[in-house]
């Protein structure tokens, strides 16, 4: 008797197939998963955090182009990889490949293809940023749900999208965006890999942290001393089961973040652009000096404002209390104490059931990640911007969600209740504190969160009675927490930002406990202590009305651009006289022009969109090129004009090659003054 094999290419019977289409989810059941959630989810959730994600859009979307071009800098090396891909790829500052930024592109890259996409404006700079920000919370929100209730998800949710530097942040064209989006990813995908023991979720974490490195180099891998050793100790796998995923995801940020840095590296210098911010056109240079060993020690080889590592230097006071300081303390810290307290709150209230208890490694990872960022920032003795902080921001907001959400399901004991009521005060009397220094801007706010605090305090130490109270608690408790920096965040969306340093917040004046330096304003760039006008304005910078790309006002001056230029930015104001110089035949250079500094170099280049060589790189003091390079294409007629200014990069332990170019360039060619600027015409013969 002869048998046959069952064919296993043949179709299954008609009513197999009607069971599996009638099993396949259509479009209207996906609509209404979206909307309604898991099936073993309340009604209330899902709607719930699609109203938080539609808030944190608005609020990061609303009066975007208030900013203009925001860090000019940036938006310049951006106006170049739209002209020339080559300057994509490099993350060059103009088009003609003089010389990069002072950071990996990988940031530039997600903008500069919003650009190519819809063209050279304020929107499409800014747009992916606050994308970026929406997606932040929805990852930590789903860090935190995945092992915690859904209102503690909400709130982490809630305190991310409202801590002040980060609605700076998400609305700005700088990397951070980018790398607390990845850092959050890389912290979501250990989780998973913890919980399931499965190697791929930690290669694509490591993949996520190599990415972060060619965002903003070494503070990418911050976050990797917490994922490493929760990793190790969470992980349901063998200890060497263990540790071959660890390298295995060792390898994949070498070769996420390695590709572009081979490339870098093994092109001729000739045949590539200069590499920004290093002193021998080295990018490893730059990772482990300027960008990175400098950063701690002071010590960066180039920067015209010096550091150190004690005492009140150019980057304010280092130690402990630090980043509670008015420099800092209104751009993140408004639940700082809160977190740290209910990080040890929701270690005792999880315990040590088992090794490998996610929810003990969400804690760990979160309150790791938290102190050893926290740690450095606060003890780092090179040059430290405010904004930093943005990276505390998801570890802050997932503690204190996870904390409040595990404290509210104990509030039946006495002792559990107690301790709510504590931190609510401590909480609360931080808020009003961070209020009192911006005393002048809406007082009556911090008179509220002082009144929710005390009745907050004191409802949360009623036994449970009944929902209505419940509620009642709940939203007073929120009013304590999240008014201050709300209002806060609110209010950086109000006002225009540009520059290297720009702050959240209204001004405040108080050195508060860190000491440090006062922030006058909060609404432009300036250096460290420098004074500025009322509203947040620094002088020779931008109103806070903000500067629409492009525009152009009367003959005034380029702000930090022409005659008394500011290294750190400002206002990307033009005179039309000195545009039509500069327009004037530009297709026949290389070079429009040429000025020490990339940021006068981007505020002519964004008037015009013509490259602008960037003298110097972004302090002025960087050798690039030198004077004889710079000689040489002078005589090739490559350099049309020469833009004088008043940079001092004497202080500088870097290159005076700049200063060498200037003083040749005023020794052999007539100045001229157009629009209230000096300019060199270098085609007129020397």
């Amino acid at each position: 008797m002869t048998t046959h094999a069952p064919d296993v290419t043949a179709p299954p019977p008609p009513s197999a197939r009607a069971a599996a289409s009638a099993a396949r989810p259509t479009v209207s059941d996906r609509l209404r998963r979206l909307v309604r959630g898991r099936g073993d989810a309340a009604r209330w959730e899902r709607p719930a955090l699609l109203g938080l994600l539609l808030a944190t859009g608005v609020l990061y979307v609303v009066n975007l182009d208030v900013n203009g071009w925001a860090n000019a800098f940036y938006s310049a090396a951006v106006q170049a990889g739209s002209q020339s891909w080559e300057a994509f790829f490099y993350g060059s500052s103009d088009a003609a490949n003089a010389i990069t930024v002072d950071k990996p592109p990988a940031f530039l890259w997600v903008i500069g293809i919003s650009v190519r996409l819809f063209g050279l404006n304020s929107w499409a700079i800014l747009l992916p940023q606050a994308l970026m920000g929406v997606a932040s919370v929805a990852i930590l929100y789903r860090i935190v749900r995945r092992r915690f209730s859904a209102g503690a998800a909400l709130v982490a949710g809630a305190v991310l999208a409202t801590t002040p530097v980060a609605t700076l942040m998400f609305r700005y064209d700088n990397p951070d965006a980018l790398l607390v989006l990845l850092t959050v990813g890389a912290i979501a995908l250990t989780l998973r890999g913890i919980e399931s023991g499965r190697m791929r979720w930690v290669v694509w974490a490591g993949v996520l942290v190599g990415l972060g490195f060619l965002t903003k180099q070494l503070q990418a891998f911050l976050v990797l001393p917490p994922l490493v050793g929760v990793y190790l100790v969470a992980s349901p796998r063998p200890v060497l089961r263990r540790l071959g995923h660890l390298a295995a995801a060792a390898a994949a940020i070498v070769v996420s973040a390695g590709w572009w840095v081979a490339i870098v590296e093994l092109v001729p210098a000739s045949a590539r652009p200069y590499i920004g911010g290093s002193q021998t056109n080295s990018f490893l240079e730059l990772t482990f000096g300027y960008n990175g060993l400098g950063r701690v020690t002071g010590d960066e080889t180039g920067s015209v404002v010096p550091g150190g590592t004690t005492g009140a230097g150019s980057w304010g006071s280092t130690g402990l209390t630090r980043l509670f300081g008015s420099e800092f303390g209104t751009q993140v810290t408004w639940l700082l104490p809160t977190a740290l307290l209910l990080l040890v709150v929701s270690l005792v209230a999880v315990g040590a059931r088992r090794r490998s208890d996610p929810r003990q490694a969400t804690v760990l990872v979160l309150g790791s990640s938290l102190l050893v960022t926290g740690a450095v920032f606060s003890f780092m003795g090179g040059i430290f911007h405010p904004y930093y902080t943005v990276a505390l921001a998801p570890y802050i907001a997932g503690l204190v969600g996870i904390g409040a959400g595990l404290l509210w399901q104990r509030r039946a004991v006495l002792a559990w209740r107690i301790a709510t009521s504590v931190i609510v005060a401590v909480s609360g009397a931080w808020s009003f504190a961070l209020l009192t220094q911006a005393s002048s801007w809406q007082p009556w706010i911090r008179w509220v969160v002082l009144a929710a605090t005390v009745v907050g305090a004191v409802l949360v130490l009623v036994p449970p009675r009944g929902r209505r109270v419940a509620s009642a608690t709940i939203a007073v408790v929120l009013v304590a927490a999240l008014l201050g920096p709300t209002a806060f965040s609110v209010q950086t969306t109000t006002v225009g930002h540009t520059g290297a340093l720009p702050s959240a917040g209204p001004s405040v004046t108080s050195a508060g406990p860190g000491g440090g330096i006062g922030r006058p304003g909060g609404a432009g760039g300036g250096q460290p202590g420098q004074q500025q006008a009322p509203g947040g304005q620094a002088p020779g910078g931008q109103a806070p009305g903000g500067q629409a790309p492009g525009q152009l006002q009367g003959d005034g001056t380029a702000g930090g651009a022409g005659g008394g230029t500011n290294l750190l930015g400002g206002s990307t104001e033009v005179s039309e006289k000195v545009v039509a110089a500069l327009s004037a035949d530009a297709d026949d250079y290389t070079w429009a022009a040429a000025t020490v500094g990339s940021n006068s170099a981007a505020t002519y280049q964004l008037a015009t969109g013509d490259p602008v060589m960037a003298i110097g790189g972004y302090n002025g003091t960087d050798p690039s090129p030198t004077l004889s390079e710079f000689t040489t294409l002078v005589a090739e007629g490559r350099v049309h004009w020469f833009i004088g200014s008043s940079t001092n990069t004497s202080g500088s332990s870097g290159s005076d090659a700049a200063t060498k170019i200037a003083a040749w360039v005023a020794a052999n060619f007539d100045a001229q003054t157009v629009g209230g600027v000096t300019m060199y015409d270098l085609t007129s013969g020397a």
